[in-house]
C-alpha cells in the first residue's frame, strides 16, 4: 500500500501530501524537533496528565508506540524530547518510511527507535506488548481510518496499555464527524476517555486511560503545561484554556 507522495514547501514549513493539497504532516524546517501542526501539540497533552513514574520507576513515558507515521512528527518529538522512551512506529506504506526519511528527518533506527511496516491495528491485535503511550494518527489520501476506528481494534489497544497507560487518538476527518469513533473508545475504555475540545485545524484529539486514575485540577494543568513549555517548547497552554471555557470538566477537574 503505498499512497502517492507530494511534498511542498511555503514560508520555510515543508509539507507532506498523499496525492492531494490535503496536508498528511508538516515540519518547520529550521526547527525540526518541534511540533508544527497544532493537532500533533494536542496529541502529546498526556504529557499533562501523567508527569509521574512509569511502571519500572523511571520517567514516563517509558515506552511508546506510535501508529501512523506521516511526516515523522511526533516521532521526531518524542525521540528528541523524551530521551528515556524506547520508540516503536507502525505504519502501513513503504514510501510514507521513504519520504519521511529523505525529507522529515526520520530519526535513525537503533536500539531505542524501531519502525515496522504494516497494519496498525494488526499489529495491536496480534502482539502481546504493553505501553505507556499510544499515539494513533493514521488516514489514508481520503481521511479514511479504517480498521483504526473499530471496537475490536480499541478494546485491543486498551489492553496493551500499561499500568500508567494513556491513548491519544486524532479523530479528525472520520465519516459523519468523530462522535461514532469516541464512542467506540469510551466503551473501549470502560468510560475512561474524554475528547479535547476542537482545535482551530478542527481536529479532535480523545485521550484514555488504563491502571493508575487520572486527576488534574485546572492549576494543575497550568502549572505543567508551564513547566513542559520551558523544558520542550511545547506550548500546550491554549489547549488548557480551551479546556477550561469549555465547561466540559466536573468540579473544572480532569478525571480518566
Amino acid at each position: 500500500m503505498n499512497p502517492p507522495i507530494d511534498i511542498s514547501e511555503q514560508a520555510g514549513v515543508r509539507y507532506l501530501h498523499f496525492g492531494s493539497d490535503w496536508i498528511q504532516g508538516a515540519m518547520r524546517i529550521r526547527r525540526p524537533h518541534a511540533l508544527e501542526l497544532a493537532y500533533t501539540r494536542e496529541m502529546m497533552a498526556g504529557l499533562l496528565l501523567r508527569d509521574g513514574l512509569a511502571a519500572d520507576g523511571g520517567r514516563w513515558p517509558r515506552k511508546v508506540l506510535i501508529i501512523g507515521l506521516g511526516a515523522a512528527s511526533l516521532a521526531r518529538f518524542v525521540h528528541h524530547h523524551l530521551p528515556q522512551a524506547r520508540i516503536r512506529v507502525v505504519e502501513i506504506a513503504p514510501a510514507v518510511v521513504a519520504a519521511a526519511r529523505q525529507f522529515f528527518k526520520l530519526p535513525a533506527e537503533d536500539a531505542r527507535f524501531s519502525i515496522h511496516l504494516g497494519c496498525g491495528a494488526q499489529y495491536v491485535l496480534e502482539r502481546d506488548e504493553t505501553w505507556d503511550y499510544i499515539l494513533v494518527d493514521g488516514y489514508d489520501r481520503n481521511a479514511r481510518a479504517g480498521a483504526l476506528d473499530t471496537l475490536p481494534f480499541h478494546q485491543a489497544l486498551h489492553a496493551r496499555l500499561s499500568e500508567h497507560g494513556l491513548m491519544a487518538a486524532n479523530l479528525f476527518g472520520r465519516a459523519r464527524g468523530y462522535k461514532a469513533s469516541l464512542e467506540r473508545i469510551v466503551h473501549a475504555s470502560g468510560g475512561r476517555a474524554v475528547a479535547f475540545p476542537s482545535c482551530d485545524s478542527g481536529n479532535v484529539v480523545a485521550f484514555a486511560a488504563a491502571g493508575e486514575p487520572v486527576e488534574r485540577s485546572m492549576d494543575e494543568l497550568r502549572l505543567r503545561a508551564r513547566q513542559l513549555k520551558e523544558e520542550t517548547g511545547l506550548d500546550l497552554g491554549p489547549t488548557v484554556t480551551r479546556l477550561e471555557q469549555s465547561g466540559t470538566l466536573p468540579g473544572a477537574h480532569l478525571r480518566l
